[in-house]
């Protein structure tokens, strides 16, 4: 293989590329038509009421978690495996975080876990951020039992995965929570550049998420404490941020929207070519909930090290000398030096995150990986291995 193999790529066709010239040459680039577009066509495919897109996830999970008033003296908890920004939501409210330990088997927030840490913690969560990783949902119908019985807001983290089911459903329903967040990085499933999303059921946080997303200003009268001065009139309600989309990235993600049910099948044939060229090799493939259609934004396998005579660094760079450029997600975020150093989390405070760690490598997986480039990957992986 002469080129370089990424882990993950967007795609872009000619239809994404005319919708962008034709928002290029319209009246509005941003806080126009094409925004509300999106969010109505991307409602609508995950069956929800609202959807309030945003510049980016990180911008999403914030004022998810503001809008669920979570404050000083409040926590949020989250899984260890996913990326910083998971976590760091609660820190920009004020809140302190703390983490609930994976299942060995899918990699998500175990229920089991979550269930024995609310009945021994004193202190209860305001804010649950299960995080849906590789694409794969977290087990929500029993999340929202706990939820119930302990009064904690959840708000999914699905950044890894629209275009994915959970129990039939498409994962951004919000049957099981209160709000779910979607990215639109390029190396995500679907693609606007930077973006991200908030989905949600109940028109009390719609009406905040949208003030929240834009200064805390609101054009609505009937959201004022006082009566329009006229048509300029504007009140800040809330103090808000600048976190608006751009009608250049909206008109990308509503024709990337259309194309989303292809790219998920693409994934899963991707998949099923990786399982069956692995399955000889001393690995652990991605396990699957029945319970669950995986949008497969990540292929991650695990290395049985026992089996395996050379390291886990070893292995990585002998596949990125080759040209194939794994990955790992995540490093444990309570393992960051932030989180060390500031909450005095430590090694061996979650286990199964811990041990998923170091085993993980995610190899390419995305909608242009062709028939050669995986067969390279796992013809190397197979010199690298054995």
């Amino acid at each position: 293989m002469t080129h370089k193999i990424p882990y993950g790529r967007q795609h872009i066709d000619q239809n994404d590329i005319d919708a962008v010239i034709e928002v290029l040459k319209s009246d509005f680039l941003t806080q126009g038509p094409a925004i509300e577009r999106f969010e109505n066509a991307m409602a609508a495919y995950c069956g929800v009421k609202y959807a309030v897109a945003v510049c980016n996830a990180t911008a999403a999970l914030h004022i998810a978690c503001l809008a669920a008033d979570l404050g000083e003296g409040d926590q949020l908890w989250t899984s260890p495996n996913t990326f910083v920004a998971s976590a760091n939501c609660g820190l920009y409210c004020g809140a302190t975080v703390d983490f609930v330990d994976i299942d060995s088997r899918t990699y998500n927030m175990s229920v089991e876990h979550l269930r024995k840490k609310l009945s021994l913690s004193e202190i209860k969560p305001k804010v649950l951020v299960p995080v849906h990783f590789a694409g794969q949902s977290c087990e929500m119908k029993e999340i929202a039992e706990l939820k119930k019985k302990y009064s904690f807001t959840v708000i999914e983290d699905a950044s890894h995965a629209i275009g994915g089911k959970y129990k039939g459903k498409p994962v951004g329903s919000c049957e099981y929570s209160d709000m779910t967040v979607l990215s639109f990085h390029p190396v995500k499933v679907m693609t606007t550049g930077e973006g991200g999303m908030i989905l949600t059921n109940r028109k009390d946080l719609y009406d905040k998420l949208v003030r929240l997303r834009s200064h805390g200003i609101t054009r609505d009268e009937s959201q004022m404490p006082e009566k329009s001065h006229g048509p300029w009139y504007y009140t800040q309600i809330d103090l808000g941020f600048n976190y608006r989309i751009t009608d250049i990235q909206a008109a990308l993600g509503f024709s990337q929207l259309k194309k989303l049910d292809g790219f998920v099948k693409k994934r899963h044939e991707l998949v099923a070519k990786y399982n069956e060229g692995l399955k000889s090799l001393p690995l652990e493939l991605p396990y699957q909930n029945p319970d669950t259609y995986s949008a497969f934004h990540l292929y991650v396998v695990k290395l049985k090290k026992n089996l395996i005579k050379k390291s886990q660094k070893e292995i990585h760079e002998e596949l990125r000398a080759a040209g194939v450029l794994t990955n790992l997600h995540y490093i444990p975020v309570h393992l960051q030096p932030y989180y060390r150093n500031n909450f005095g989390f430590k090694s061996g405070d979650f286990v199964e995150a811990e041990q998923y760690y170091s085993e993980a490598i995610t190899l390419p997986l995305f909608y242009g990986l062709t028939d050669a480039e995986q067969t390279y990957v796992i013809q190397t992986l197979k010199k690298v291995l054995v």
